[in-house]
């Protein structure tokens, strides 16, 4: 890869990269770093990737940091809360908070794998190439995601009537 085409990269998939990695961390400004540590690994690996590959490794990568962040923080946010228990209540009166709720308390897998096919539109093989999943993993995590979102509103529902 040349000069020209990692431009061309930058061009073409660090909007869909920064807003796969916004739906599922929730923060932008972590979203950018991961953007940016992307984008220099893919400089610094410039020579073995080749232009028609570029997307799939950048989004690999990309989801390997978000996992390495979320992880970190995990382990920040676990040690956090050992000494205190608190009650939360969540007030929703809009469905779509509903949905982000459920989405949110996906294990990572199933998270990434609906981000990328419902809001980014990937297909089942490039998901796998991201993820490291095969095709039939890819579309038992979609359908376990969807289907817990469909009972975590189903739930609420119940308890709201």
């Amino acid at each position: 890869m040349n000069t020209q085409e990692y431009n061309e990269c930058v061009k073409q998939h660090s909007d869909a990269i920064f807003r796969f990695i916004v739906k599922n961390l929730g923060d932008a400004h972590e979203a950018e770093n991961i953007v940016q540590n992307t984008y220099e690994k893919l400089w610094i690996k410039r020579e073995a990737v080749h232009m028609e590959t570029a997307k799939a490794y950048l989004f690999k990568v990309a989801y390997n940091n978000m996992i390495d962040v979320i992880r970190k923080n995990k382990r920040t946010t676990d040690l956090e809360q050992a000494g205190q228990v608190e009650a939360e209540t969540h007030h929703y009166s809009d469905m779509i908070e509903w949905v982000k709720k459920a989405a949110n308390e996906l294990p990572e897998k199933q998270k990434t794998a609906l981000t990328l096919r419902d809001f980014e539109g990937y297909d089942y093989k490039s998901i796998g190439e991201i993820t490291g999943m095969n095709e039939s993993q890819v579309k038992v995590n979609i359908f376990r995601a969807r289907k817990y979102i469909k009972e975590y509103i189903q739930k609420l529902e119940a308890m709201v009537l």
